[in-house]
């Protein structure tokens, strides 16, 4: 498949503290790619060089065939990409269709074009009738819908969102989900930086996760998964509180006990987190050996693979 941008060793320092460590990764068209990581991995600083906010630092990056150095090739290289903020930067004080017309003409449109693109863009995104409402009386699931109608206008073959849904209700995330799907059906490719796992588990087909300025995992989210972790984890509560009333085994006997049941085990503050492929029989031995403790089953995420790699969680 025909990549949308290749990067090769590429790098980015600012003083003495390096922000993207020589990485390696290739986009195909027409797919959801994710970077993910916590703050400071370096994730929106490779987002910036690709769409061309921030200049590389060194080794190389084609987007959309057109390589990236000199900057000779920028101009051509934003007229075929669309980029969401993260942050609101309409103009409040315009309309929505206003906003929409206003950011056409910067693409070269006529009046009548910018006219007939708003109108389609408004429908894409469900706004049709609130195109006169100023966007400061949107609501903030709205106003990230105007923000991805503004990314389209150059009907771009490559859109950029970064953290589209943060701050968001659910309902407004999964609008926002159907727009993005939408996108794909469109073959837009998409490349997508998120805290929420299960929008990168629900969008992206392939997504690399980023610590400290290199890329330490790459593929698509449930093969991730399935290298990395098991298929379930066991969470069990060992606050105090939760011992059990009656004789029995103390807290750390019961323990040791369930952990020789995982394939691999980590305690973070007083929970403990069991890796296993065997849910259900190591939460009736848990109910056994603490009754009184609060026991969660649940399918493992990639939270949990970042987790397993860097040994700490993807928003710390």
């Amino acid at each position: 498949m025909e990549a949308a941008v290749i990067g090769k060793d590429l790098r980015k320092s600012y003083g003495d503290f390096v922000a993207v460590d020589g990485i390696d990764f290739e986009i195909p068209r027409g797919v959801c790619f994710g970077f993910l990581g916590p703050n400071g991995a370096g994730k929106t600083t490779t987002m910036r060089m690709i769409y061309r906010a921030s200049p590389i630092g060194g080794g190389s990056l084609n987007i959309l065939g057109h390589d990236v150095g000199s900057g000779r090739n920028d101009r051509r290289i934003k007229q075929q990409l669309g980029v969401v903020p993260q942050d609101d930067n309409l103009d409040q004080e315009l309309s929505v269709r206003e906003n929409l017309e206003v950011f056409a003409r910067f693409y070269g449109l006529s009046r009548k074009q910018a006219k007939a693109r708003a109108v389609e863009l408004l429908e894409f995104v469900h706004l049709t009738e609130r195109a006169e409402s100023k966007v400061l009386e949107l609501s903030g699931g709205m106003k990230r819908r105007v923000l991805i109608a503004r990314g389209l206008v150059g009907n771009p073959e490559l859109v950029v969102l970064d953290e589209p849904t943060t701050g968001l209700d659910p309902q407004a995330r999964i609008n926002l989900w159907d727009r993005m799907r939408d996108l794909k059906r469109r073959n837009a490719t998409l490349i997508l930086t998120t805290h929420y796992m299960d929008e990168a588990e629900q969008l992206c087909d392939r997504l690399v996760i980023m610590d400290k300025g290199k890329i330490v995992a790459e593929g698509a989210p449930r093969d991730l998964i399935k290298q990395h972790v098991s298929s379930h984890v066991v969470e069990i509560d060992l606050a105090p509180s939760a011992r059990h009333a009656n004789a029995g085994p103390s807290n750390d006997d019961a323990a040791a006990q369930l952990q020789g049941m995982a394939k691999r085990n980590e305690i973070h503050h007083d929970r403990l987190l069991l890796y296993v492929d065997n849910g259900e029989e190591v939460v009736g031995k848990a109910a056994q050996l603490l009754p009184d403790a609060e026991t969660l089953i649940r399918r493992s995420t990639l939270e949990d693979v970042f987790l397993k790699i860097t040994g700490r969680g993807l928003e710390e």
